[in-house]
């Protein structure tokens, strides 16, 4: 087996992403000369040129480009493992490994994190910002432990389950010229011929799904007229008048120009935030679910 030094990796990767020898010496804090000499050693281990090399130009062979993709990850986890193992022998041994959106992050989910490690100060909350469909994959491979995912999938992944956490109030986002923004509620089926801006089916899926099914109880399908993978991309383009678009309540902070939405027999004018996690945890998940 092939055998190369943390430090070459470290170097390999910090040229990969700077693309540029100088930048990344003075990123390491190391001297060029010594920096392209583990360049080199790699090279000559792996057998592949990884670097296209003219004065003025630096990229990534395909052969570096693949490298990259799998090496890319190492040095961040042999670094956690490090940090981990500090922990260790200060006595605090467990992490958990916690997914969220950073778009809805409320004072509720806030204490939460703060509540929980006042009772529990041996236990290390990693959080990590993620959309709900990268959460429920880093959920499914092991990567997190719990994911805070918004609206919860009519169908989970094997080995999952999910605990209901929240209700939050929807709100519509109408551009500031709209001469509806000054009402104190709106009803959906007012927004029907309206175009719409909604975060894609890929980053929220059951978020996506659920709009256009009260959509559809409230009459009409939405004239969608484009779609962002970020929540705060969504409340952003109402502002400059792309469209309307309805969103949980704590993005309201982003715009100051969400208005609620009017409670209807026929739809819901609220969604239930749901926490995904494995089916099978181990104590400290167990508590922690406990605390919500």
């Amino acid at each position: 087996m092939t055998e190369y030094s943390l430090r070459e990796l470290e170097c390999f990767l910090a040229v990969a992403e700077e693309l540029s020898f100088t930048r990344a010496a003075e990123r390491l804090r190391l001297a060029q000369p010594p920096l392209s000499r583990h360049i080199a050693n790699l090279e000559e281990k792996l057998g592949v040129i990884l670097f296209e090399r003219s004065r003025r130009h630096v990229a990534l062979t395909p052969a570096g480009r693949a490298f990259r993709s799998e090496a890319g990850d190492i040095v961040p986890q042999l670094r956690r493992a490090g940090e981990a193992a500090r922990r260790a022998a200060q006595g605090e041994t467990k992490n958990i490994e916690i997914g969220f959106v950073s778009a809805v992050l409320s004072p509720e989910l806030v204490e939460v994190f703060t509540g929980y490690r006042k009772s529990h100060p041996d236990v290390q909350l990693n959080l990590h910002d993620l959309l709900p469909s990268d959460q429920l994959d880093a959920l499914s491979r092991g990567d997190l432990d719990v994911g805070f995912i918004g609206v919860a999938p009519e169908k989970l992944p094997n080995g999952l389950s999910i605990t209901k956490w929240r209700d939050e109030e929807l709100m519509a986002f109408l551009p500031p010229d709209d001469p509806r923004s000054g009402q104190e509620a709106i009803r959906l089926d007012e927004l029907a011929d309206d175009p719409f801006v909604m975060i894609s089916p890929e980053a929220a899926p059951s978020y996506n799904s659920f709009l256009h099914r009260i959509c559809r109880e409230a009459g009409f399908r939405p004239a969608i007229l484009r779609e962002a993978r970020r929540a705060q991309a969504v409340a952003a383009s109402t502002v400059v008048g792309s469209g309307v678009a309805i969103l949980p309540a704590s993005l309201d902070r982003i715009t100051k120009n969400g208005i609620p939405l009017r409670r209807s027999r026929r739809w819901a004018t609220k969604i239930t935030h749901s926490v995904a996690h494995r089916s099978q945890t181990d104590r400290q998940v167990e508590e922690f679910l406990a605390s919500l």
